[in-house]
């Protein structure tokens, strides 16, 4: 036997091997984006009605947020009367951020601050302030409405979820922003993080079935009261670092109806700044390890490695460094062209996600359309953050 013949062999084999990793990953995938066409449309901004007067508690949690929370108070001063209040819950803010509300409130006397007590054992800082917001609203509202300090509201926004929201019965529904990029190395990042939550769930605007593959937001967090007073508040997630996630999945078992749509048109976020900070503050929660069992986590992590992970780098091993030795219909080429497609398939997904950022201000935004390059990284950040938990969490740290 030939030494070509043995790297014939060897590469068969290997390719075999990938193949049995990546084509059932790939048709998981397939199910997931053929759904697509069948989502809900975006959420768009609504005028209220009479019937939504006094129906919604606004709670927020801040923690230092005085560089952006202008745009979040901002923007909840134009929504309307559907509002009953707008409770911002800070945790010893040593930056101003209460006395920006405080001047908001002169204008809007919808708004109060209130502090949160210190941190009880357990408890990580978000859900806590939003469990003391909760318990400190109007039992009057029929909905608690949780939004991050990040967020930037468009009027109607409101009106809009909640009109949706009891149309289709939705007793927990929260949506999906529109991302603000300003820098070239988060342009080129933060859609392939992007795409590992993509890939995990099904697309924004389907109705999930099972529960433990629900997907939520906490950004914009909109919940019946009444089933948030029936599962406790917050109480459940009250140890997770992905706790709107694991909140929505906790009533989710409970039968109630949660949903996941696409509210790209109602507000935007600015969530980090640079490729950096993006990296090490949004990548450790991504995983959703806290809301995942052991096992579910490994077949995620499965599957991003498949189909977001290797693609790119098998497609380069094969044009750069071994392209294949024999070109007869054999497993290496097979394994070619599964991941030349899957590659083109990714890069076509740009054209689904553009709409979700907002570009129009970023330095190098044109490498927005490179980021299926940074996959591999991202699919890296996500194993480097799923066996680890948080030490340090918007300035708190946790043993």
């Amino acid at each position: 036997m030939t030494t070509v013949d043995n790297a014939l062999i060897v590469e068969s084999g290997i390719s075999l091997l990938l193949l049995l990793i990546q084509v059932p990953a790939t048709a998981i995938l397939f199910s997931r984006l053929l759904k697509g066409p069948r989502r809900h449309p975006p959420i768009e901004p609504q005028q209220p009605t009479l019937e939504l007067l006094g129906k919604v508690s606004v709670v927020v949690p801040t923690l230092n947020e005085a560089l952006r929370i202008s745009p979040l108070l901002a923007g909840l001063s134009q929504q309307s009367y559907e509002v009953r209040e707008i409770i911002i819950v800070d945790s010893n803010s040593s930056d101003g951020t209460p006395d920006l509300v405080k001047a908001t409130q002169q204008k809007d006397p919808r708004f109060r601050v209130m502090t949160d007590d210190p941190l009880p054992f357990g408890w990580v800082g978000r859900p806590w302030a939003l469990h003391n917001g909760f318990l400190f609203s109007s039992e009057g509202s029929q909905w608690f409405l949780g939004l991050d300090a990040d967020i930037q509201p468009h009027p109607g926004l409101v009106a809009g979820l909640v009109k949706t929201a009891e149309a289709q019965g939705y007793d927990l529904v929260s949506l999906s922003p529109q991302f603000i990029l300003k820098y070239p190395g988060e342009c080129w990042l933060q859609p392939a993080l992007l795409m590992t939550l993509l890939y995990r769930f099904d697309p924004a605007g389907i109705n999930t079935e099972q529960p433990e593959r629900v997907m939520a937001n906490g950004q914009c967090f909109l919940c019946r009261r009444s089933v948030l007073a029936a599962v406790g508040g917050y109480s459940s997630a009250s140890g997770s670092f992905c706790d709107d996630v694991t909140l929505a999945r906790n009533i989710a078992v409970q039968g109630y109806k949660v949903g996941f749509l696409d509210g790209a048109k109602v507000l935007k976020v600015r969530m980090y700044e640079g490729a950096m900070e993006t990296w090490k503050e949004w990548g450790r929660s991504l995983d959703l390890k806290d809301a995942t069992s052991r096992s579910q986590l490994w077949g995620d992590l499965w599957l991003l490695t498949s189909v977001q992970g290797l693609p790119l780098l098998i497609v380069l091993t094969f044009l750069l460094i071994s392209p294949p030795l024999s070109y007869s219909f054999t497993p290496p080429l097979i394994l070619l062209g599964l991941n030349l497609f899957l590659v083109v398939i990714r890069f076509a997904m740009l054209i689904a996600i553009a709409p979700s950022y907002d570009r129009k201000s970023a330095k190098g935004g044109w490498l927005f359309w490179l980021s299926p390059l940074a996959d591999p990284l991202a699919v890296l950040r996500i194993f480097l953050s799923a066996f680890r938990k948080p030490r340090e969490w918007r300035g708190r740290k946790y043993s």
